[in-house]
């Protein structure tokens, strides 16, 4: 068992106070979450904790605890996962390591408990029941229709990958023991009890897993116990140990996750190379050779100053409101991102409706899911890109997409070797501001498009509503 720290009575002070407010406001707070638009959709989930304040206070700074004690909210959050949902998944095919993963925590280590194969639920029961190990479930948004909406709309809200495992553990056990993590955690009790203590990051923003020791990360800042309903925020690097209770069968929650691999330091591995390379086809700065021999040199100190002035050229570029050039982490984003949830209805993904002519308005669909990139390199630059819905034929394509989300497939590939692309419409440059037109408003006339002939700008709706890009209005 793990040690307890204070009596659960005596919890964090401070996380108290800071959950206060929340508590006594909940009552006039929605009893599930707002799927009008990614803006409701986060501001439900934090309820009553206001955004504005959330990212002034809380993000990337310190916890955020919301206890609601909210009935018709605690069964919201228990339809998402249930720890009986297990012997129905486990009779469509789960797979240790993949899928599922058995753990415990004894004397401060993880010990997994996985077999190999395809996971048995008489085993995994058994495991749960005797051996009082942890059931972590992998992306239940490939299951469930709930979090697959609940992620797609933070996926829009946050412009970054959202990810989530389901934990289920027995009474008087706990699954992992202290560490912290490299992604912003998102916390919802579905059944049962967590006791949880979090301590000081020792890595602030950590860009990586890693165990923490018990004895050296000191005493818990934070100690609660999560019910139903309930919400937990910590940013990245926060160290974190939780188990459940003894008096409470089991506890699950869902661990809804982002922001990895995701600061500006990312952004600047990956943009700077880009950002060099158009610099250098205008500059013959950069074009000059390097010193002789300076990959064999250790101190490369004269090298330096020259170095700074280059550097100080691309600053200067970039201030000066140059495009930055279509970067990695934005196609990983479009590729690898959940699509929308339409459920099975394959005219959601087929033209229908009016056709665009000269006098119709037009608007645009899935502007969450919609991107403009221009790539100068290629003949036809302006691409404007949605989620790749439609070469599978409709709904089966969603399918495809949401059963790899976050599944770790990072070598470019589908199934049976085929390289995933992403799917979109190329037009010249001279389209750029058009196709700005359309996504920068609610609705738009076809013949105030900004091209040069009537028969340009019916092409062009054309061409998006065969995608079912637009739609008729």
């Amino acid at each position: 068992m793990p040690k307890k720290g204070g009596k659960h009575a005596e919890m964090g002070k401070d996380m108290q106070i800071q959950c206060k407010r929340a508590k006594v406001e909940v009552a006039s707070s929605p009893s599930a979450m707002n799927f009008e638009s990614p803006d409701s959709l986060f501001e439900s989930l934090i309820s009553p904790i206001k955004q504005e304040i959330f990212f002034r206070e809380y993000w990337e700074q310190k916890p955020l605890l919301v206890q609601r004690n909210d009935p018709l909210l605690a069964a919201y959050y228990q339809s998402l996962f249930h720890l009986s949902d297990l012997k129905e998944l486990c009779s469509q095919g789960l797979y240790y390591g993949r899928d599922v993963n058995i753990c415990r925590c004894l004397n401060g280590k993880k010990k997994v408990l996985n077999k190999e194969g395809k996971v048995n639920y008489m085993q995994l029961k058994k495991d749960f029941d005797q051996k009082k190990a942890t059931i972590q479930f992998h992306q239940p948004q490939r299951f469930k229709e709930e979090l697959w909406k609940i992620q797609e709309k933070l996926e829009c809200y946050f412009g970054s990958l959202v990810g989530s495992n389901v934990y289920m553990t027995p009474q008087g056990s706990q699954g992992l023991p202290p560490h912290y993590d490299d992604v912003e955690v998102f916390i919802l009790q579905l059944e049962g009890e967590k006791h949880w203590r979090l301590y000081k990051p020792t890595v602030h923003l950590a860009r990586e897993y890693n165990v923490e020791p018990e004895d050296r990360i000191g005493n818990p800042t934070h100690e609660f116990i999560l019910k139903p309903g309930d919400l937990l925020y910590f940013p990245r690097g926060t160290i974190h140990q939780a188990d459940t209770p003894l008096g409470v069968s089991y506890s699950t929650h869902v661990t809804i996750s982002t922001y990895q691999n995701n600061s500006w330091g990312d952004f600047l591995l990956d943009a700077i190379p880009g950002l060099v390379f158009d610099t250098a086809k205008e500059d013959v700065a950069l074009r000059r050779s390097i010193p002789r021999q300076l990959l064999m040199q250790v101190d490369i100190a004269d090298s330096t100053k020259n170095l700074s002035s280059l550097l100080r050229k691309l600053a200067d570029r970039l201030e000066n409101g140059r495009e930055l050039r279509s970067s990695d982490m934005k196609k990983d984003f479009i590729m690898n991102r959940l699509p929308p949830c339409l459920g099975c209805d394959p005219d959601a993904l087929t033209p229908g409706g009016k056709l665009p002519k000269l006098e119709s308005k037009i608007r645009l669909q899935f502007r969450d899911h919609t991107v403009i990139t221009v790539d100068l390199d290629q003949e036809s630059p302006v691409s404007p890109t949605k989620l790749p819905l439609y070469p599978w034929g409709g709904c089966v394509g969603v399918v495809t997409l949401l059963e790899s989300h976050m599944m770790g497939t990072d070598d470019g590939t589908g199934e049976e070797g085929t390289t995933k692309q992403s799917h979109g419409l190329r037009f010249p440059l001279s389209h750029l501001e058009a196709l700005k037109q359309i996504w920068s408003s609610s609705t738009v006339d076809v013949k105030e498009l900004s091209l040069t002939s009537d028969a340009e700008r019916v092409n062009l709706a054309l061409a998006l509503w065969a995608e079912c890009l637009i739609e008729v209005v």
